[in-house]
């Protein structure tokens, strides 16, 4: 069960649950990166953990919470769910999604009570069929290079389910960390910080690096303790927003440093959701982050 339910951001970063942060994280499909990344739907811009909803222009600073020290508060990385069926499932995805088959994709999704749902509530467009809203939440799944196709591969290599409160039987992926909420809204009061400026990382001992690049000296390695992640400077001019591969962290010890982006994972992110009847399972919904 989700214990945190905060700014999600890509599906596809947070996809693979546990191996992607949003690389510019906005909406996961792409872990899930995130579900790369988790890649998010074509039409929203990504942005790395940290960065503002809004914020200032672009090129103009935005205001940061000041560095200090900070409490360690530990995460624990949801279990994959313990069930054949559900790997059959998602290797069934996989391959669908690696042949781009429109056709097979319907069949597995629900023709009746599909859901498109977000912060603000439902989403769903009722004059589409249930794979077009799919499609609409995932970025698409035609045209030059549809992030669609990459967003539900990333679903299909995540092991991780938890249900969803608000519908019986229904339940989504990728499940979010287990987090003690009231330590960690006192972390964000003490910090000054956003839910949106924390990170975990997706396993044990994370190098942090004196600079952004992998041949960078380690100067510091982590446990499962939440990350502070500070927001990328704005490009110069006219220079290309590339993805970033590494994002800037503040460690529980105060001092900063750089981590790999595919070594952490967002604490919210959107979620493919399913459920399971007589006919095997299906993909019956998709939970936003907007």
């Amino acid at each position: 069960m989700r214990t945190v339910d905060v700014l999600r951001t890509s599906f596809i970063l947070a996809a693979a649950l546990m191996t992607v942060m949003p690389a510019v994280a906005q909406s996961q499909l792409p872990r899930p990166a995130q579900l790369p990344p988790p890649g998010a739907p074509q039409a929203a811009p990504q942005r790395p953990p940290g960065a503002p909803q809004g914020g200032p222009a672009a090129g103009q600073p935005q205001a940061v919470a000041p560095i200090k020290p900070y409490k360690p508060l530990a995460v624990t990385l949801p279990a994959p769910v313990n069930d054949p069926s559900f790997e059959a499932f998602r290797k069934q995805l996989g391959d669908i999604a690696a042949r781009k088959d429109r056709a097979a994709l319907a069949k597995l999704v629900v023709t009746q009570g599909f859901f498109v749902e977000g912060a603000d509530g439902s989403k769903l467009d009722k004059k589409k069929s249930a794979l077009d809203n799919l499609a609409a939440a995932l970025g698409g799944f035609t045209g030059q290079d549809p992030a669609g196709w990459e967003a539900l591969s990333a679903a299909a290599i995540d092991p991780t389910l938890e249900p969803l409160a608000d519908r019986k039987g229904v339940s989504c992926g990728p499940a979010g960390p287990t987090i003690d909420e009231q330590a960690f809204e006192a972390l964000t009061k003490e910090t000054g910080t956003e839910p949106g400026d924390w990170a975990f990382p997706v396993a044990p001992n994370l190098e942090v690096r004196s600079a952004a690049q992998p041949t960078a000296p380690v100067v510091d390695k982590l446990g499962m303790n939440l990350l502070r992640v500070l927001p990328d400077a704005p490009p110069q001019g006219n220079a290309p927003q590339n993805a970033p591969t590494f994002a800037r962290v503040v460690t529980p010890a105060g001092k900063t440093g750089f981590v790999a982006i595919d070594g952490i994972a967002p604490i919210g992110f959107d979620q493919l959701c399913y459920v399971k009847d007589a006919s095997g399972w299906k993909i019956t919904g998709y939970e936003s982050a907007d």
